[in-house]
């Protein structure tokens, strides 16, 4: 037997090859044909939670281009609209259905609610893509309880919960979840505690739940720095000074840029894709070097 690497799998391998594919299908059999890269995802039902805007929004284009059927989760349906209207398109032309799966995500309740939104119209789940997030600058001294809530609910409860409702649809589908953490939750952030300890909580979340999970899904997390989306935009107006911001966000990173958008969710399409099969519970920094140090 050999793999498309050329690679001969002796007789004595054999049982524990087919035990590998039989396990993480998605990792793809070496025997078959492999699909065009650009249709990674035909037939295969996604829900991205914060599917409306930023990377969330340009990660369900990206799964819609591929061949996905996509679940738009969104607070509210105008939200979902907006997407919607810029890349019905796409949709129509690779012959697949968008679907909203509206909804806060805050509570076991409200995660639960919406999953089974996005479980109902596509049929099943085969990725979740747990994107839903909120960031706001506070000092220390500033943070009250309603910043607190807001941020761990969102941030730490819904990407919980979340994937807690969707382990039976992920499990029977034998899928994958990725988490989008930041590179807050791996170094510190000033005027961020709250953010960073969030955002370090789903980091540690990832590993935790691999060790339960690992023999029925993959669950790994993206730490993006700086990316360029209307979060970043909104904070920036937010200080008063948007240009001064806007400088020290780009020169943070060692290459003196934000990400794009597009750049965070081509490595959660690569995480989620079949060519992933044996990566489980990695922390990937999308940063251009910043968590490398000052």
């Amino acid at each position: 037997m050999h793999c498309a690497s050329g690679r001969r799998i002796s007789s004595n391998h054999r049982c524990l090859h087919n035990l590998m594919i039989e396990t993480f299908d998605e990792g793809g059999d070496c025997s078959r044909p492999t699909k065009g890269r650009d249709m990674r995802f035909a037939g295969k039902r996604v829900l991205v939670t914060g599917g409306a805007r930023g990377i969330g929004a340009a990660t369900a284009a990206a799964f819609l281009r591929e061949g996905a059927m996509v679940a738009i989760g969104a607070r509210t349906q105008q939200s979902f609209d907006v997407f919607l209207t810029k890349h019905q398109g796409t949709a129509k032309h690779q012959g697949v259905k968008v679907v909203p799966a509206l909804g806060k995500i805050g509570s076991q309740r409200q995660a639960a609610a919406v999953i089974e939104q996005a479980v109902s119209a596509l049929g099943g789940l085969d990725i979740l893509v747990n994107s839903a997030g909120y960031f706001a600058e506070v000092k220390v001294e500033d943070v009250d309880q309603a910043h607190w809530d807001q941020t761990m609910d969102t941030n730490v409860a819904g990407t919980f919960f979340c994937s807690q409702a969707a382990l039976p649809a992920l499990k029977e589908s034998r899928g994958n979840i990725v988490n989008v953490a930041s590179d807050a939750g791996i170094i510190g952030y000033p005027l961020g505690a709250v953010y960073s300890a969030s955002k370090a909580a789903v980091v540690n979340l990832t590993r935790a739940m691999v060790l339960e999970l690992a023999q029925q899904i993959r669950i790994n997390c993206v730490c993006p720095g700086n990316v360029d989306t209307d979060m970043i935009q909104q904070a920036a107006e937010a200080t008063g000074d948007p240009a001064t911001y806007l400088k020290a966000a780009h020169d943070r990173s060692p290459m003196k840029r934000m990400a794009r958008p597009d750049e965070v969710a081509e490595a959660i399409l690569y995480l989620a894709s079949a060519e992933a099969g044996f990566v489980n519970g990695a922390i990937l920094s999308i940063d251009g070097g910043g968590v490398c140090g000052f």
